[in-house]
């Protein structure tokens, strides 16, 4: 009997594998690093045979550690960042760096190389752009493509987003998931024909679908792509009978792992808040209407849930920003774990000494270092600190890095701001990621946002909502408005200290202030 489901998510740096039983138990994980390669300013390279390489490596060893035989398994999931990657004719890679250096095939979610790109796909104004927060980000797949690589688009017969490319290489159907799609090629699900010919010959992309072997149509997260070919299932570990679900934005996986409990109830639903936290953070809403908002994006129609929108916005670099400060006043200290928490540790003592949220109250950061993505849309953003003395300490780290920590959920409070604007009624915070493990962010997300947050139990959200999309290719579960409350872990709930309200008021104040004053700033000629 095939009981369990695996699960892939794909992230920044590694690939990460978990098994798990029906009821959403996760019995094992395992990781396995992934390479990039940064040649130039605002390049980011991934190589996606290794990719493949270390999916295979994590799954083997996560099944083995789980005890589970191959034959028990019933589908696998794939999650991943919304790389691109791109093959030729053959489906053999097709480099995307300068130098041509034949491993890199895929080009990074962070890679901001097609800035002027997404500012001319912008000046369209078209109505695809709608649901992409009137801006179009260099993070998106289409300004990523032709004008960045004339010589190699002649020879491609393959884009795709990397969940896809993981479903493809899994079972050689070039299927693409409606997820990606709608979420990052202006693909719109809600109309009758999704791709929209004129926007694509306004940016010079009439070729698209003939050049990346894309489809007219979608294939919805709750159906399956089909079974692992021969070759797949060798290297997996699996055996030719598993399943295999559309691909997922990682985020979006995040989302439907903390959020999955309440797939049955829109009523419910539409209260929530899913907070994905990593080297980035995405916040990601469901609902029942289309509501758009600039510098959000979406609406997304049926991106993961069937007959809901979904909206996301974001964060850049937070996690990221928080290694780079350790790394720029650090005086040579590693961003480690290790460093990390003997930061927090120092903050916590400082904080007690210096009477709490007046704690280094006179520096203020705008934690735009990699741009704006929500709610200003900007991504030629740049960062802020302003308050800085001549002391290069330990503890002025200390202290820089609390206030980066203020400033980054300072960052989420403006995001809500603009979704509350826009309709979006939202009070409870469900938090995953990395900065579940970080007291600091987890502390100002619920004092500075006014918001109830929630912690789950399980140990990897963002691998829990791919194995539930994979439970319901696998027919564990028909749909996911039953595999979502019947695998959902629980949490642990927060509540906002009203004590704090009137300095974080003052501070988001602050905050906006900066912003106008840096708008000022660059406004001077």
């Amino acid at each position: 009997m095939r009981e369990y489901v695996v699960a892939v998510d794909i992230g920044t740096g590694s690939a990460r594998a978990g098994v798990f039983d029906g009821r959403g138990r996760l019995l094992a994980r395992t990781d396995q690093p992934i390479a990039m390669n940064r040649p130039e300013e605002n390049h980011a390279e991934h190589d996606s045979e290794d990719i493949w390489a270390a999916v295979c490596g994590a799954v083997r060893s996560a099944r083995e550690k789980a005890a589970v035989p191959a034959e028990s398994v019933a589908a696998i999931g794939f999650d991943a960042t919304c790389s691109l990657v791109v093959r030729d004719r053959d489906g053999a890679p097709l480099s995307v760096n300068r130098q041509g250096e034949a491993r890199w095939d895929t080009i990074v979610w962070l890679d901001h190389r097609a800035l002027a790109e997404a500012d001319f796909c912008t000046a369209t104004r078209h109505q695809v752009l709608d649901h992409s927060g009137k801006v179009m980000s260099p993070e998106m797949e289409m300004p990523k493509l032709k004008r960045n690589l004339p010589h190699q688009w002649e020879k491609a017969g393959y884009f795709f987003d990397l969940a896809d490319y993981m479903s493809w290489r899994a079972t050689g159907s070039p299927a693409r998931s409606r997820c990606t799609l709608t979420a990052k090629w202006n693909y719109l699900a809600h109309e009758k024909r999704g791709w929209q010919q004129d926007y694509l010959e306004q940016i010079g992309l009439e070729d698209l679908l003939a050049r990346g072997g894309l489809p007219e149509e979608t294939l919805p997260v709750e159906r399956a792509v089909g079974r692992l070919n021969a070759s797949a299932a060798e290297e997996l570990g699996l055996d030719a009978e598993c399943r295999v679900a559309p691909g997922l934005i990682d985020a979006y996986a995040g989302a439907l792992g903390v959020l999955g409990g309440f797939a049955g109830d829109k009523a419910k639903l539409e209260r929530q808040l899913a907070l994905i936290g990593g080297t980035s953070s995405c916040i990601v809403a469901f609902s029942k209407d289309m509501k758009p908002g600039f510098g959000m994006w979406g609406p997304y129609f049926e991106a993961v849930l069937p007959g809901l929108w979904l909206i996301e916005g974001g964060q850049s670099a937070t996690g990221a920003l928080l290694d780079h400060i350790v790394r720029l006043h650090g005086g040579g200290l590693p961003p480690t774990t290790e460093t990390h928490a003997k930061i927090i540790e120092r903050v916590q003592e400082l904080r007690a000494l210096h009477g709490g949220p007046g704690f280094a109250d006179r520096l203020h950061v705008l934690p735009d270092f990699h741009g704006n993505r929500s709610p200003l849309a900007d991504p030629h953003a740049l960062g802020v600190i302003s308050g800085l003395a001549l002391d290069s300490s330990f503890d002025a780290l200390c202290r820089l890095y609390w206030r980066t920590c203020v400033a980054i959920a300072l960052g989420i409070r403006h995001i809500l701001e603009m979704m509350k604007e826009v309709g979006y009624e939202l009070d409870t915070l469900h938090v995953t990621g990395g900065h579940v493990r970080n007291s600091l962010l987890m502390e100002l997300y619920c004092d500075v946002t006014g918001c109830r947050v929630v912690a789950p139990e399980t140990p990897d959200a963002v691998l829990l909502g791919t194995a539930m999309t994979a439970a319901v290719a696998g027919k564990l579960y028909p749909d996911l408005a039953s595999a979502g409350p019947a695998m959902s872990s629980a949490g642990k709930e927060r509540l906002p200290d009203a004590t704090r309200r009137r300095d974080y008021d003052r501070d988001y104040r602050r905050f906006l202030a900066l912003y106008r004053h840096r708008e000022e700033l660059e406004s001077i000629e």
